[in-house]
């Protein structure tokens, strides 16, 4: 019987931007697109939406409602993102926090 390997070759974090080797200010976009994303994904269900209801809701194409719903968020901007959340009927709250200082790609924690 072959032998598993199961030797650790790179250690995750909870940040997959960062992981993926993007700069602080690019993951923190990432961060804040995908959190938007899950947002609308939410209201959707909640509200039991039908591509076809959200060309109208959003007073979008059908081609950027299939965009949106298979998570193809990529060229669209945060701007969008949080209208659509408006359109969708939600209030957006935002909140800040200090970044950890990243040292020799170690995390550092950051006394408030």
């Amino acid at each position: 019987m072959a032998k598993i390997d199961t030797k650790v070759r790179h250690i995750t974090t909870e940040d997959i931007f960062s992981d993926l080797g993007f700069a602080p200010a690019e993951a923190s976009l990432g961060r804040a697109k995908t959190l938007l994303h899950i947002e609308i994904i939410k209201a959707i269900e909640e509200e039991g939406y039908t591509a076809r209801q959200l060309e109208g809701v959003l007073d979008i194409p059908q081609p950027r409602v299939s965009e949106l719903l298979t998570g193809k968020i990529s060229k669209m901007t945060t701007d969008r993102l949080m209208k659509y959340l408006g359109k969708l009927g939600r209030q957006l709250e935002i909140t800040t926090k200090r970044a950890p200082v990243v040292e020799g790609g170690r995390d550092l924690k950051c006394n408030d």
